[in-house]
């Protein structure tokens, strides 16, 4: 969740056909997918529990979030209360979204985490078109049933391997959905605003949030090793976003959404490498066919030609 994730999160950001993109954009998208993909790895390694994990990952990086936010213009940096009071409550929601994420990503194969925890760009479309006054494009009901579909086969193969597989599935997809919920709130306040200076005041509800998770779920938040943690926090929180901060606005949503297939992918080979989790065919087809329905509801963000 995402992975794939903050106030602004760079899935959020609105995406442009700049014509000055150069290599370097498309690296740094390409970087940042692959950055993200190994945040379910390094939540695995960690010795703390999951949701601890997701508050080291957010505390660790909150100080170098509130100096690039520094930078930012001061117009930028500029929020109302109620502004303000609606970011800190999208970060409790972010918060919700990773915790949940987290909590599946030990319970369900790596690659499933990864696409599920990335649901919310889908589960934003189809909100859009519940409250939307017009009828659904091809593209949109084509993307709804493919990730139906999808889903149902990752989900019946998590379940022959065990019911913790099936309920890391649906806390991973419950994550999307907070996540979902997040983005939402942000949409009307963003316009604006600094990306960094949303991202370090929603991580400043998000981080004790996920503690006071953490702490009711009885797990382990101090840790011996903290090599996984700030490994976590370098590239899912700050390379990982920071990338996508950097490079999003220059592509076009369908480019986007091709680039974040990658993400499964990756993080597939990484389970298969890290962790022996092999992948049915039943699987290969789910996963394809979810990660081309993220792709489709990326596309389906340009505007309607009329």
């Amino acid at each position: 969740m995402s992975t794939t994730a903050e106030a602004l999160a760079p899935e959020a950001q609105p995406a442009r056909s700049g014509p000055d993109w150069a290599p370097r954009h498309l690296l740094a998208l390409l970087a940042a997918n692959v950055a993200l993909a190994l945040g379910a790895w390094l939540v695995r390694l960690a010795d703390t529990g999951p949701v601890a994990a997701g508050f080291w990952r957010l505390t660790l990086a909150l100080p170098v979030l509130v100096l690039l936010a520094a930078r930012e213009p001061a117009e930028q940096r500029r929020m109302p209360r109620g502004v303000v009071a609606l970011v800190l409550g999208a970060g409790v929601f972010f918060a919700l979204d990773l915790a949940a994420w987290h909590f599946g990503i030990v319970r369900t194969k790596v690659g499933n985490a990864s696409l599920f925890g990335n649901s919310g760009s889908l589960i934003v479309m189809v909100w859009g078109l519940a409250t939307a006054h017009r009828a659904p494009r091809a593209l949109e009901i084509g993307a709804v049933l493919f990730a139906l579909v999808g889903a149902g086969l990752l989900m019946g193969g998590s379940l022959e391997i065990s019911r913790t597989n099936l309920v890391g599935d649906l806390f991973c997809l419950l994550g999307g959905a907070f996540y979902a919920v997040y983005i939402i709130m942000l949409n009307g306040v963003r316009q604006g605003r600094g990306s960094y200076s949303l991202l370090a005041v929603s991580t400043t509800a998000s981080a004790p949030t996920m503690l006071v998770v953490a702490v009711l779920l009885g797990e382990v938040v101090m840790p011996h090793d903290w090599t996984p943690l700030v490994a976590l926090a370098l590239s899912s929180q700050l390379i990982g976003q920071g990338f996508l901060i950097y490079s999003l606005r220059h592509f076009t949503p369908l480019i986007i959404g091709l680039a974040l297939m990658a993400q499964p992918a990756l993080a597939a080979t990484v389970g298969w490498l890290a962790f022996g989790e092999t992948l049915s065919a039943i699987d290969v087809v789910g996963m394809v066919l979810l990660a081309v329905a993220l792709t489709m509801a990326r596309a389906s963000d340009r505007p309607a030609k009329g």
